[in-house]
């Protein structure tokens, strides 16, 4: 709590923060949280970016998890950032990579070990290195009441709508309609689960 109180003073928003132990928040004056965030231990939230990044109330942000906005691959884009609504959370050892903008809503439970990446690499030139290509980044959307399970990898351009489960390891490269559920290995839509 003492160290809650050291970072409000530096994080732009209000009421109480918790802060655990070897937390890193880079570039706070793009880092915005609601009351009663939790920055579990070893967490690293990078903020510099174009939207900055942005946490309602009552966020968990779990162990080891990494936010990071911008590009390391050289392209000098510092990213677009992520919001993050109301009561939702980020488990261990995620890693968010917001170099395209990542919505995610309110009541939404992220599962350990998930990886969001708002980036995809040009490739279609065989002439030139696909470093060289640069990148395209069409953001991710996570709507409210979304609960995504254990080891899902979330690609680029995708939209989770309201509603919807995804299975634990599943890599979702297409959007996810409401109320549905979505597995890996049947990659199928469960429509109506009787919400």
């Amino acid at each position: 709590m003492i160290r809650g109180i050291w970072y409000r003073g530096r994080i732009k928003g209000h009421g109480i923060l918790f802060i655990g132990k070897y937390v890193k928040l880079m570039n706070m004056q793009h880092i915005r949280a609601g009351k009663l965030v939790k920055f579990e231990d070893y967490a690293e939230i990078q903020g510099l970016s174009e939207s900055g990044v942005v946490m309602g109330n009552a966020v968990t942000i779990g162990r080891n998890v990494k936010v990071r906005p911008s590009s390391y691959y050289g392209i000098g884009h510092i990213g677009a950032g992520m919001r993050i609504g109301n009561n939702s959370s980020i488990g261990p050892e995620g890693y968010i990579g917001c170099a395209g903008f990542v919505d995610i809503g309110d009541d939404v439970m992220i599962g350990p070990n998930v990886t969001i990446i708002a980036e995809n690499h040009n490739f279609k030139n065989e002439s030139q290195t696909i470093k060289s290509q640069g990148v395209n980044q069409k953001g991710i959307i996570i709507e409210n009441n979304v609960w995504i399970g254990a080891n899902v990898t979330i690609l680029d351009g995708v939209t989770i709508h309201e509603g919807a489960i995804i299975g634990a390891t599943t890599l979702v490269n297409k959007d996810v309609p409401k109320n549905s559920e979505y597995f890996n290995k049947r990659q199928i839509f469960i429509k109506n689960r009787g919400i």
